[in-house]
């Protein structure tokens, strides 16, 4: 995300990075007025979506890497909470009204900022009606699952610690990062 160049609240061009008294951070901050802003991680929120057995995935139709596989997330909205979220994006993207049962993944990539927040679920109604963001959604046996053509490292590695669980009949939740690896609890 690229930082303002003049002052979103005075319009001035004093904007650099500056420690606000009190903080513990540098912030880009306005010499003029003093606003300061702030630059906080993006949250995708998503769902793994059981179906008999089998698991949605949805095949990218937008940048980045059209024609790969992911389970069906996306950015969260303001005023929306992440479980909103989660519903919202396996709607838009799949066409499937869903219900959570609970949380399953907090994972954070702090390089570009995000963190991923994934929800174990059931489909309720499957529409087959799926929005631009998607070239095919489908659900698939594990066996079946297109392994070397899910995009993100993440979602792959939840999406196969899930499938463990699942067939052990034991859930726990699932948080890591990218800089430290995986790191499971069982509740």
């Amino acid at each position: 995300m690229a930082a303002p160049r003049f002052c979103p609240s005075c319009g001035g061009s004093d904007l650099g990075r500056r420690q606000p008294p009190g903080d513990t951070h540098e912030r880009l901050m306005c010499g003029g007025c003093g606003y300061i802003h702030y630059i906080n991680p993006k949250i995708i929120a998503g769902c793994i979506i059981e179906q008999d057995g089998k698991y949605l995935l949805c095949q990218r139709a937008i940048p980045p890497r059209p024609g790969t596989w992911t389970l069906p997330a996306g950015f969260m909205e303001a005023n929306e909470t992440t479980e909103q979220a989660a519903l919202r994006e396996v709607w838009e993207e799949s066409g499937v009204r869903a219900e959570i049962h609970s949380p399953y993944s907090i994972f954070s990539v702090p390089a570009i900022s995000e963190v991923y927040i994934i929800y174990r679920a059931t489909a309720l109604e499957v529409t087959g009606n799926f929005g631009p963001e998607t070239l095919a959604y489908q659900f698939f046996a594990p066996e079946d699952i297109p392994w070397d053509t899910i995009y993100y490292p993440a979602i792959r590695q939840i999406l196969e610690r899930y499938i463990e669980e699942r067939q052990a009949g034991v859930y726990g939740i699932y948080i890591g990062s990218d800089d430290t690896g995986k790191i499971h609890f069982i509740r």
